[in-house]
């Protein structure tokens, strides 16, 4: 089986949808905007997986998830993080960040995370709220680097909320 290269793809803002008239769709948040960042916390890595917006990444294919998370003790660490991208009128930054827990045991085919909260914080994502305190210290450093990695200008646009979250205190 050949391994696929991990590539950095976000979702890039199209054009607005109602045409600048602001009639039927106007206000409408897009899904458009949305990219899930998937960090592997004990491998420090993260990557873009576009099917976790259907809960279909790599990483959760395969796997039953289970609401309990003593139900899966030998589950490994995963971060899915919201990343919603808007446009200011100086270019793109990072509007959203919201993180999610999540644990996968590949051999038990089994999993822990909570549905509710990964599309309440996909929500709250596309509503431009920051989410990402209760994350460890490592996964923020790797997330901050992913991001200013995929695009330095939008890592400078985008909040202080942001980075002091990801960075603390500078």
């Amino acid at each position: 089986m050949e391994k696929k290269k991990k590539t950095i793809g976000f979702n890039i803002i199209k054009d607005d949808p109602t045409g600048g008239h602001g009639g039927f769709g106007a206000g409408v948040l897009s899904l458009e905007n949305v990219s899930p960042v998937i960090i592997d916390v004990e491998a420090g890595e993260a990557f873009v997986d576009m099917g976790a917006m259907h809960a279909r990444s790599a990483v959760e294919r395969g796997i039953k998830f289970l609401p309990n998370r003593d139900e899966v003790p030998n589950g490994k660490p995963y971060w899915i993080v919201w990343v919603t991208i808007e446009q200011k009128e100086d270019g793109p930054y990072y509007a959203g960040v919201t993180a999610c827990e999540m644990t996968v045991d590949r051999e038990a085919r089994r999993g822990y995370k909570l549905l509710p909260e990964h599309v309440n914080r996909l929500d709250k994502s596309l509503k431009r709220h920051i989410i990402v305190d209760h994350m460890d210290e490592k996964s923020k450093r790797v997330l901050a680097d992913f991001l200013k990695k995929h695009d330095i200008e939008m890592w400078n646009r985008s909040s202080e909320e942001l980075k002091k979250g990801l960075e603390g205190e500078k």
